[in-house]
């Protein structure tokens, strides 16, 4: 074995590894999460900026979701997060007959689009 004449690539260290940036992460309280939903005829978007995942924000954004579509039943496919299937959430919804839920299989992630 012939030892090595030349330096490394860079991001590579003389002894072959790759050279890892540090992380700077974290969740602090600056986060801003985003609601988001998608009338798949049309085409139309709704977001939602919110400072946390909440029954409070989520009923905001169904809210939003349906001033935007006045007419018709509303169909929203979600994940089973808490604020999602609330009492305060159970309880808006029955004053807004107009909204159903159908929720995700738990485990089936791929099936939330969002993810990716």
């Amino acid at each position: 074995m012939i030892p090595r004449t030349f330096p490394p690539a860079p991001a590579w260290s003389p002894d072959g590894h790759r050279i890892k940036a540090e992380l700077d992460y974290s969740r602090g309280t600056e986060k801003t999460l985003v609601y988001g939903a998608l009338r798949v005829r049309g085409g139309q978007q709704i977001t939602m900026a919110a400072s946390s995942r909440n029954s409070v924000f989520y009923q905001q954004f169904l809210q939003q979701i349906e001033d935007a579509n006045p007419t018709g039943e509303l169909w929203i496919i979600t994940d089973n997060l808490s604020s999602h299937n609330s009492l305060s959430t159970r309880t808006w919804l029955e004053d807004h007959p107009r909204i159903h839920h159908a929720f995700i299989p738990v485990g089936a992630c791929w099936l939330n689009l969002q993810e990716g």
